[in-house]
């Protein structure tokens, strides 16, 4: 799509049979048989890299768009017929040609064209851009709604408060629609206009290549469609403010370090009726003096003694939140060994619970009494040479 000046500077002076190659009476059969000769020789899809080509598709399209439409074409060739007998467009309307109610050759009504497509692409904008019907329809056009901004916080909980779930109070600091101005962007008081960057549309068609075009909001009005020639002395014409308040988020059982929260409408306020955004809460979870967590499980490092690994025992460890309960280690236990106690995890999302991991740390004393020494001397003397380390020394 061309630029709004080009486009509109460009239709009075087209002539769409002439584009498709036929007469002025060919039938509608001629136009659309000249129309796909023309589309399937000149298609983007066909010709990569012919940007002419590109634009010649586009005007055939264009063309076919009006004079393959008997109501459209009819109107057109009124259209024609005035503007040749009235002299141009220099000074307005041609001689003849009725812009509202009924008049000129043949009671023809541009208002007609209008209505047809307002609001909508095609032979409807042509005209109305032509003639400023274009930017009366967006004069008219209501402000559209804005959903407000997302906005992001962070939060530091406990360890047992992220595997139980708590409710916590955020104060956020979020743009706002301003208090001064309403949001509108002008001084109180004062009368807005319609923006001369985008005539009201809120938005402005920018070339991103390649023969495409899409819309970004109005740099000028912010996408509010008016401007003040005197801006809100709070705002300073932005319509917006730093606005601070305090909310309750529930933050949900079983969250992990790092885990990002969203909170659909918390966050900053829609504009023009729009929804508000989301709050985003990023969790951070302290550590636990005793356990850790992996996964939906909790896990525990549990030292022994020598001769608690070696000989067996029973032992009592903690549990998160409960009573402790009793683990059972078999004779010859390894350093390392974890062991699995059911259900004194991490609650899930879906209610159930993981496990407690238990892992063995055989801890050597760093002293000795004489008698312990004694008998370790004798263990050594009644077991023989250690073979531990037989294989690391095998060639």
């Amino acid at each position: 799509m061309a630029d709004n000046d080009g486009f509109r500077n460009d239709w009075a002076s087209k002539d769409f049979y002439a584009v498709l190659g036929v007469g002025k009476d060919a039938t509608a059969d001629e136009i659309k048989k000249a129309y796909r000769k023309l589309a399937r020789a000149n298609h983007p899809d066909s010709n990569p890299d012919d940007a002419a080509k590109h634009e010649l598709f586009k005007a055939v399209a264009e063309a076919y768009d009006v004079v393959g439409d008997a109501d459209k074409r009819k109107k057109y060739d009124e259209f024609r017929r005035i503007s040749a007998s009235g002299g141009g467009f220099g000074g307005g309307f041609p001689t003849g040609f009725n812009r509202g109610g009924t008049g000129g050759s043949g009671g023809f009504d541009i208002n007609d064209l209008l209505r047809e497509q307002a609001g909508g692409g095609g032979f409807g904008d042509m005209f109305g851009d032509l003639f400023g019907g274009g930017a009366q329809r967006q004069q008219r056009r209501a402000p559209r709604p804005a959903k407000g901004a997302d906005v992001e916080a962070s939060t530091t909980l406990s360890f047992e408060d992220a595997l139980d779930g708590t409710t916590i109070s955020l104060r956020l600091t979020a743009d706002a629609p301003c208090s001064t101005c309403k949001g509108t962007g002008g001084k109180p008081g004062t009368r807005p206009h319609i923006c001369p960057t985008c005539e009201g549309a809120g938005f402005v068609v920018a070339s991103s290549g390649g023969g495409f075009a899409m819309n970004e909001t109005c740099p000028a009005c912010g996408g509010r469609q008016l401007v003040y020639d005197d801006p809100c002395p709070t705002c300073h014409g932005s319509g917006h403010a730093p606005s601070t308040r305090t909310i309750s988020a529930r933050i949900p059982a079983g969250v992990k370090d790092g885990q990002k929260i969203r909170l659909r409408g918390k966050g900053g306020k829609g504009e023009n009726g729009g929804p508000a955004g989301d709050l985003i809460v990023t969790v951070r979870v302290g550590a636990h003096p005793v356990f850790a967590r992996s996964g939906d499980n909790l896990t525990i490092d549990v030292p022994v003694s020598f001769d608690e690994a070696a000989l067996g025992a029973e032992i009592r460890i903690p549990t998160l939140g409960g009573p402790p309960v009793t683990l059972k280690i078999p004779a010859g236990t390894p350093n390392g060994r974890t062991f699995r106690v059911r259900g004194k995890g991490v609650t899930k999302k879906d209610g159930s619970v993981g496990d407690l991991l238990a892992s063995i740390q055989v801890q050597v004393p760093a002293t000795l009494g004489d008698t312990a020494r004694e008998a370790l001397e004798a263990y050594r003397a009644a077991t023989g040479p250690s073979s531990l380390r037989a294989k690391l020394l095998a060639e």
